[in-house]
């Protein structure tokens, strides 16, 4: 009986796991269709012959007639090379010391790119951010390969929590991205499209030709 009570159990609880890892990737990429809207090509949401907000007093800008994508990434560039701290907790009230971490270099470092590569050519890079949120929200809604995925999310979450979190002005919560990151993290340890996902169906297809040694079925296999 107890074999059996036990059985039960892990059947119940493996349920509940496939459930909760198919709520979370369709909940990630609902998260991701939101965002597709707002920086839509060709101009992607950017008005004004791409104009970028301009740095004006501290901690504020001229928008210059900016909106969308440029209207963001003029606003990556103007913060990052302000002192920032990140993971922050603000014990002073119980008499203990303040915890945060600095990613000043780490935002001068993405200021630094944001300002030589990405905003003189937004028209080509505007297309890739886009295009790795489309991705992410094709990935997620469909289970497939669901890993690879999830690695773009963290890398395009990451991206904005390095660029955005914590600035002053819009104040821009640093757990909104940081939960993104963490989300992404589950989801690629889970490779919750093996759960109700094309993956299951995928991977079927693709043991055999991974064991014979075929490089790109074990690539799918990693990445489903």
């Amino acid at each position: 009986m107890n074999e059996i009570a036990a059985e039960s159990t892990t059947r119940i609880d493996q349920r509940i796991y496939k459930i909760c890892m198919m709520i979370a990737r369709l909940g990630l990429a609902y998260l991701f269709f939101t965002q597709l809207w707002w920086k839509l090509p060709p101009d992607f949401g950017c008005a004004n012959d791409f104009a970028f907000p301009l740095p004006a007093e501290e901690n504020h800008w001229t928008a210059n007639g900016s909106s969308g994508l440029c209207y963001w990434m003029g606003l990556e560039s103007i913060f990052a090379d302000k002192p920032r701290t990140v993971l922050v907790a603000d014990m002073q009230p119980a008499g203990l010391p303040r915890l945060s971490v600095s990613i000043t270099p780490l935002a001068k470092l993405n200021g630094a790119l944001l300002d030589n590569i990405m905003i003189p050519n937004i028209q080509f890079f505007g297309w890739l951010v886009w295009l790795a949120e489309f991705w992410i929200f094709l990935s997620m809604l469909l289970g497939f390969l669901t890993r690879l995925g999830a690695i773009v999310s963290i890398g395009v979450s990451a991206q904005l929590f390095i660029s955005l979190a914590n600035i002053p002005r819009p104040y821009e919560w640093e757990w909104s991205y940081g939960t993104i990151i963490l989300l992404s993290i589950a989801l690629l340890g889970a490779a919750a499209g093996r759960f109700f996902g094309v993956d299951a169906w995928l991977r079927k297809q693709l043991i055999e030709p991974a064991e014979r040694g075929n490089i790109f079925a074990r690539i799918g296999l990693f990445l489903s």
